[in-house]
């Protein structure tokens, strides 16, 4: 199967600090990952050095057997690699469908702007009401985001990333902030893009619905992976359970 994403002994300190420790692993096309760990243990600087907001001190990232350690965000988005962030960040002066519309011009520019003026803007719009429709919100397009309720922006950060039409896509906590209901539908959104195709890593606290949708799980203690594999056996993974739950405590999830 094609490797969608590799990392090769990433690593990254921050003054006496090792965030990240020698991260070696690799996530093959199609694949739904869940990253979990304890508070601190270097979930997000990984997948912040992934879309290229960090530079590892050492180590290599490659995106479908292209080397991107050292290329740009806007030049990674456009090798296929897109994030979202936990505090959404929506143009708050635009309508829900403009949004859509500008982000997916990171595909062609690292000012989307420009893009507006160098494609069909009919065809991107209609694309960007398509894409709004498969994260849940039809018949929200011409609302201004502020009119929104968190759950809905939560769901809307998901499509701007989806509009630069990703190959792999990376979600720091997409459920950060949502009630158990909410959690679930944006889980499951989240499950339908990677139904499509779309190789999927979700960064995320709530392991009930990591366990529920994510057939691998990943766990990150002290910047290194302890455990990797199907959710069950890493839940029940003694090392998992003392670094993560501590040490003989059950959890809802397990």
């Amino acid at each position: 199967m094609t490797t969608a994403l590799h990392l090769d002994a990433v690593s990254i300190r921050f003054g006496g600090v090792i965030a990240v420790d020698h991260v070696t692993c690799s996530i093959s096309a199609g694949e739904f990952v869940g990253l979990i760990g304890p508070n601190g243990a270097g979930k997000t600087t990984l997948i912040r050095i992934i879309a290229g907001a960090l530079a590892p001190d050492s180590g290599r990232i490659l995106v479908s057997g292209i080397d991107v350690t050292h290329l740009s965000t806007a030049k990674r988005v456009r090798n296929g690699l897109a994030m979202t962030h936990q505090i959404v960040r929506p143009f708050r002066s635009m309508t829900v469908l403009e949004n859509v519309t500008l982000a997916a011009g990171h595909r062609i520019t690292a000012n989307p702007l420009r893009a507006l003026l160098l494609w069909d803007r009919g065809k991107e719009e209609e694309r960007s009401r398509e894409l709004l429709a498969s994260v849940g919100l039809k018949g929200a397009e011409l609302k201004p985001v502020l009119a929104l309720p968190f759950g809905q922006l939560k769901r809307l950060e998901v499509a701007r990333a989806l509009a630069v039409d990703p190959s792999v896509i990376l979600l720091d906590e997409p459920l950060a902030g949502l009630n158990r209901r909410e959690a679930a539908v944006q889980m499951d959104v989240i499950a339908s893009i990677n139904a499509r195709g779309v190789t999927t890593i979700v960064v995320e606290h709530n392991l009930a619905e990591v366990v529920r949708t994510c057939p691998r799980v990943i766990v990150l203690d002290q910047g290194r992976i302890i455990a990797d594999g199907p959710p069950n056996r890493v839940i029940a993974d003694p090392a998992v359970r003392e670094a993560y739950l501590g040490m003989g405590e059950s959890h809802a999830a397990a």
